[in-house]
């Protein structure tokens, strides 16, 4: 059995939208009859607990990447050694290294070729020259507009592994806990206002509204937040919705989603963890990132946002509109019409799936 490394040196969103090619390397080449391999997951710090939720991988490394990171750490020595003597002493021969269209393969292939990796594959505009074995072409050996999880695949076929048969390419975690002491046992609605940066966040006073209008329209309110974000939860919870703010780990977050009839959220990782698990989701996404790359993915969806406004594409992390137009102009109207679509099933963009915990 061969020891595998996956790199994806992102955040809880990316590591999960790797899944799929993560679950591809662990089913094998199909040069060797498809035989099993050892997956190391490598990311950074705050995917690792994603990481551990994805199904199929053996080990996980969390590694914080100068050039992904923001704020970005010194590559000093004993940081860049960090990494090559974990790899070296892991056994590991090759490595699929995922990035999506504005990241680099190469600075992580250096570092690997360094440890002794000996086969790497990974997708690269520039010349590649040694650091590469299996060089993917953005833009000529695959579209850049597509899915963050059919690129990673593609680059996981490309350097040899397909999915097992039967896997259906989306997203999965494992079986989450069993989360009824927080949330109770009947029908609710998650509302998740926070995000990773300021541009891809609807208004808190916006959500509070849309929270009392889905519990005026009947709807049991749970709102979620991580940790830091208590007091943008209460104040969104209002005194009658389920506030879970920083309460909750990402295990057991992705319990609550899971048993969710709907997910409210914007670009964030609570978004694709909603995916993953099964779960529709109603996406404020802002187009600062496209959406047909990063919008919640193989569930039923209501996106919402003006993907046409001007801080379209910009990767802004702050808002460079005044007034910002792009969430700005959803009404919480919106959101519980887009709740009620998604419920009633005439808006689906997919089939929502039967779990399958692994």
């Amino acid at each position: 059995m061969s020891r595998v490394l996956v790199a994806r040196l992102d955040s809880v969103g990316d590591v999960l939208l790797a899944g799929p090619a993560v679950r591809a390397v662990a089913h094998g080449r199909r040069a060797d009859g498809a035989s099993p391999n050892d997956v190391v997951v490598l990311c950074g710090p705050q995917g690792k607990s994603a990481a551990l939720l994805l199904p199929q991988v053996a080990d996980v490394f969390a590694w914080d990447a100068p050039w992904i990171s923001n704020p970005a750490p010194s590559l000093t020595g004993p940081h860049s050694d960090a990494l090559v003597s974990y790899v070296r002493n892991s056994r590991i021969t090759e490595a699929v290294i995922l990035t999506s269209f504005h990241q680099s393969p190469l600075p992580l292939a250096l570092l690997l070729r360094l440890a002794g990796v000996e086969r790497i594959t990974g997708a690269s505009t520039d010349y590649a020259g040694s650091l590469l074995d299996v060089r993917l072409r953005p833009g000529e050996d695959f579209p850049e507009d597509q899915p963050e999880p059919v690129r990673a695949l593609a680059i996981a076929q490309a350097a040899g592994f397909d999915s097992k048969p039967g896997d259906d390419g989306k997203l999965m975690v494992k079986e989450p806990p069993d989360v009824r002491h927080l949330v109770g046992s009947s029908p609710y609605v998650v509302v998740h206002p926070g995000a990773t940066v300021p541009a891809r966040a609807w208004p808190p006073f916006h959500h509070a509204a849309a929270v009392e209008l889905l519990e005026g329209a009947g709807h049991r309110v749970v709102v979620t937040g991580g940790p830091g974000e208590e007091q943008l939860t209460a104040t969104v919870a209002g005194p009658s919705a389920i506030d879970l703010g920083g309460r909750t780990s990402l295990s057991v977050l992705a319990g609550v989603l899971a048993n969710a009839e709907v997910v409210v959220a914007g670009n964030t990782g609570p978004a694709h963890l909603a995916a993953a698990v099964g779960t529709p989701v109603v996406s404020l996404f802002a187009p600062v990132v496209p959406a047909i790359r990063w919008a919640p993915y193989g569930v039923p969806l209501e996106l919402l946002g003006d993907q046409n406004a001007p801080c379209r594409l910009s990767r802004a992390r702050e808002c460079p509109v005044p007034g910002h137009p792009c969430l700005g102009s959803v009404a919480p109207e919106h959101v519980v019409e887009a709740v009620e679509r998604l419920l009633s099933g005439v808006s689906s963009l997919s089939t929502r799936r039967k779990v399958r915990w692994q």
